[in-house]
């Protein structure tokens, strides 16, 4: 949805029921964002991908727009402290990193995820996850994220930024999905 509470955009999650169940936040999947009209405007498909060496362990996300025109990647890499993401275009080239929450800090909270700059000087926008109270929390299979940048942001980076939100959901301890 806008800031005027319209829907803009859809998603659907078409990953294997069963997978969801067993494997939960650490499933491979692919979701397809739909238009008001619904033609399908941008996929993102997840992959684990792991390493031996416990500092190359990280999650990567492909993300199209059009379907089938790569625009770039969102990983994951580990950090003990702060989950941290880095952006890179369709030639696999850096190009933002996200910063989230220090991790100790972040239980029955709102948790903003930074998108920053490559020297992680300034801050372009940030993708939060709005904290719902505990028996909401507890009640609704559901997170409410929202992203916020800046109105002249390319819109390659707001696709980027888009599926980013589903790999922070993924990977967030309030997420249920």
């Amino acid at each position: 949805m806008n800031n005027q509470g319209q829907r803009i955009y859809f998603a659907e999650d078409r990953s294997n029921c069963f997978l969801r169940y067993l494997c939960g936040p650490s499933r491979s999947f692919t979701i397809t964002i739909y238009d008001n009209i619904g033609r399908d405007v941008i996929t993102v498909h997840k992959a684990l991908r792991c390493s031996c060496c416990w500092r190359n362990c990280y999650l990567q996300k492909v993300i199209e727009a059009p379907p089938g025109e790569k625009i770039g990647y969102v990983y994951q890499y580990f950090h003990p402290l702060w989950p941290m993401f880095k952006i890179k275009n369709a030639n696999k080239e850096d190009i933002m990193k996200i910063r989230g929450p220090c991790v100790v800090s972040s239980c029955l909270t709102d948790l903003n995820f930074n998108l920053l700059s490559l020297d992680e000087e300034i801050v372009i926008g940030k993708i939060s996850n709005t904290w719902a109270g505990f028996i909401r929390e507890l009640s609704i299979n559901a997170d409410k994220f929202g992203i916020q940048f800046p109105l002249d942001l390319d819109v390659k980076i707001k696709a980027l930024m888009l599926g980013a939100s589903f790999l922070i959901c993924s990977h967030c301890k309030g997420c249920k999905n």
